[in-house]
């Protein structure tokens, strides 16, 4: 019994490991071909682009070069209660996170994410390729008026 025990345990030791290596020599085989592909690309949250406005109702901004304390003051409490179920500020999260956002994207861009979220997702290349860098959870849209989107965009601009 102990004999037939051993060699039915030698048996699937043998074959655990025989299986083992045919996935290894595939698994090589597959990553040598990916970085070829994924090298040059970067993600959508780390693209810079900053001639891209979005599409929306937002055109233009001008941003003064002192940031407006009080209204990034709104901005800051507006982004606490309409945000963060989603966004963090020092990490990715359901979606990525505003800080430095300013150095990547538009003003423009920003506050029509902001104020039209389902269609930028549907209509600029780089809201949908960030949809997909965040597992297609797209953006609500929280019906903020064109001033309560300008005080997040302050806001987003004292973090650094």
């Amino acid at each position: 019994m102990i004999k037939s025990l051993k060699i039915l345990t030698l048996i699937t030791v043998a074959t655990l490991l025989s299986c083992g290596g045919k996935e290894k020599r595939e698994e090589a085989s597959y990553n040598k071909k990916t970085p070829e592909k994924t090298e040059n690309k970067v993600a959508a949250s780390q693209r810079v682009d900053l001639s891209d406005k979005g599409i929306g109702p937002i055109t233009s901004v001008e941003l003064d070069l002192v940031v407006n304390e009080e209204m990034a003051a709104h901005g800051k409490k507006v982004y606490e209660k309409m945000c963060t179920a989603c966004h963090k500020v020092e990490k990715k999260f359901i979606g990525p996170s505003p800080k430095g956002v300013l150095e990547r994207r538009s003003p423009e861009w920003v506050m029509n994410m902001i104020l039209n979220p389902s269609e930028m997702a549907q209509k600029n290349q780089l809201a949908k390729d960030l949809l997909m860098e965040f597992n297609g959870s797209p953006m609500a849209n929280q019906n903020l008026t064109k001033e309560d989107a300008r005080a997040v965009l302050e806001y987003f601009r004292t973090l650094k």
